[in-house]
């Protein structure tokens, strides 16, 4: 399938971008000035979704700024749309991923059962290291599992960048209340682009998908599942969500293979290597 950036041409493009000179960094209209500082330092440390944690780590005293300026008092967090709620905590995640691959690069590797440069390899980064948010003492684990699915809305789970090749495509903007909306209408609709997302094999008769979906399969099918109705009526409910979520997304062959019913769904192997930029 050629709807997938290939690892030659990405580095094309961020060969190309760091020949461009740098421009003066302009807030998007509507920006919120709380994530505006986190929105520069985005814009210029993240290339299709990879990090110069080099550079950004010379840089650590605008992302420790904006880290703090995070713990809002409750209150004030408790006056906001769900909008700025959403914006919020998928910004605070991902800023909070960049601390901590930043206060561990270069990353040192201690398990054999995860690439040597992984997130994985910093003890307690999603469960154990508690993060100050809306005046609250968070992990990534409780932002993931306890506050986003009170939200009801599963694509901002590929809105997070878990520091890793198969997360969530980090962003090079920050997320805000007033292009929430078209910003995860964005993340669907792209989500097809990327084979660390979904395969379709024509050949095999398959189509493999992040093992995202089976990790919050609940909100998926609350939110996806068409029901036994249908096409696809004896599948399972997250096999009938997964479909419902890319269908409209592919192309035009790929969607005829998946009307005739006759292909096989599996989950692929999540990719746990760090996604970095530097020295590439």
């Amino acid at each position: 399938m050629l709807r997938t950036l290939t690892t030659t041409a990405a580095l094309v493009l961020t060969a190309f971008s760091l020949a461009v000179p740098a421009q003066r960094f302009t807030p998007a209209e509507g920006a919120d000035p709380l994530h505006v500082p986190f929105d520069q330092l985005l814009d210029s440390n993240v290339r299709d979704g990879l990090v110069y944690y080099r550079a950004l780590r010379s840089e650590r005293g605008r992302l420790d700024r904006y880290i703090a300026s995070l713990n809002v008092p409750a209150q004030t967090y408790s006056g906001w749309s769900k909008e700025q709620q959403i914006a919020f905590w998928l910004n605070a995640y991902d800023a909070f991923v960049l601390e901590t691959v930043v206060d561990n690069y270069p990353i040192r590797a201690r398990l054999a059962t995860f690439p040597a440069n992984s997130i994985k390899q910093i003890a307690g980064a999603f469960e154990g290291t508690k993060h100050r948010a809306a005046g609250r003492m968070v992990t990534l684990d409780e932002i993931e599992k306890t506050i986003l699915p009170e939200f009801k809305d599963p694509r901002v789970y590929f809105a997070l960048g878990r520091g890793a090749m198969s997360s969530g495509r980090l962003r090079s903007e920050a997320y805000t209340a007033q292009r929430l909306r078209a910003q995860l209408e964005s993340v669907q609709k792209e989500f097809v682009n990327y084979q660390e997302m979904v395969q379709v094999d024509r050949v095999a008769n398959t189509m493999s998908v992040t093992p995202i979906f089976s990790w919050r399969d609940t909100e998926f099918v609350a939110a996806y599942d068409p029901g036994e109705s249908g096409t696809f009526a004896q599948r399972s409910p997250i096999e009938r969500a997964i479909i419902a979520f890319v269908m409209p997304s592919l192309l035009s062959l790929e969607k005829e293979l998946l009307q005739k019913n006759q292909f096989k769904v599996q989950f692929h192997q999540f990719d746990w290597r760090l996604n970095d930029l530097s020295g590439r």
